[in-house]
C-alpha cells in the first residue's frame, strides 16, 4: 500500500503545478491566428430573423469588430453585458456572427438580454466560421478599414481586453480628446 502513496502523491503534485501554471499564464487567451495581417474572409450570409443578406464588403473603409457567439455558449452569456457596453460607446460597428445556432433561440436571447450588434449574420452550418479559423465561441476579431484582420481574442470579452487590445489599436477620430 505504501509503495503506491509516493507515485500518487507525486502525480497529484504535478497536476496541481500544471493547473496553477495554466491558470496564471499571461497569454492563455492569445492563440495565434493565420489571419492576423491578412484580408478578412468575406461574409455573405442571411441576416438572423430577417430578410436579406449581410455582406461584410459593406463595412469596407471602416474599422469593425466581429464577435462569434451562440446561445449554447456559456462564455457568450458571461461577455454579453460587456458587448452591450461596447455597443453603447459607438466606437466601431459590431457584427455578431451567430454560429451553429437555432434562430428562434438566438432571437429570444437578444430580446431578453439586449442586442449589441449592428448586424447579425446567421452561420447555421458553420462554414464561415471555418474560414475565420474559429474553433470555439466566443471569439472576437478586430478588422481595420482596409479589411485586414488586426487582432483576435479567444474567450469572453472583458473591459481590460477591450481597452488594451481593441481600443488601443483603433485610431481616434480627428479632433478627439484623450
Amino acid at each position: 500500500m505504501n509503495r503506491f502513496l509516493l507515485p500518487a502523491g507525486l502525480f497529484a503534485l504535478l497536476v496541481a503545478v500544471l493547473f496553477v501554471g495554466i491558470q496564471r499564464a499571461p497569454q492563455k487567451n492569445i492563440i495565434p491566428s493565420a489571419l492576423i495581417g491578412k484580408p478578412a474572409p468575406a461574409i455573405r450570409l442571411p441576416v438572423l430573423g430577417g430578410e436579406g443578406e449581410f455582406d461584410s464588403a459593406s463595412l469596407r473603409g471602416r474599422w469593425w469588430v466581429l464577435n462569434v457567439w451562440g446561445t449554447w455558449c456559456p462564455e457568450c452569456r458571461v461577455e454579453h453585458d460587456m458587448l452591450l457596453e461596447i455597443a453603447r460607446s459607438e466606437v466601431v460597428p459590431m457584427v455578431g456572427l451567430n454560429w451553429k445556432d437555432d434562430d428562434i433561440a438566438a432571437q429570444a436571447w437578444l430580446r431578453d438580454l439586449g442586442d449589441p450588434y449592428d448586424a447579425i449574420p446567421a452561420d447555421r452550418e458553420g462554414r464561415v466560421a471555418i474560414d475565420w479559423g474559429v474553433y470555439g465561441a466566443p471569439e472576437t476579431f478586430l478588422i481595420d478599414e482596409r479589411g485586414i484582420v488586426v487582432y483576435r481574442h479567444v474567450g469572453a470579452m472583458t473591459r481590460e481586453v477591450w481597452v488594451r487590445q481593441f481600443l488601443s489599436r483603433i485610431p481616434k477620430p480627428a479632433g478627439a480628446v484623450g
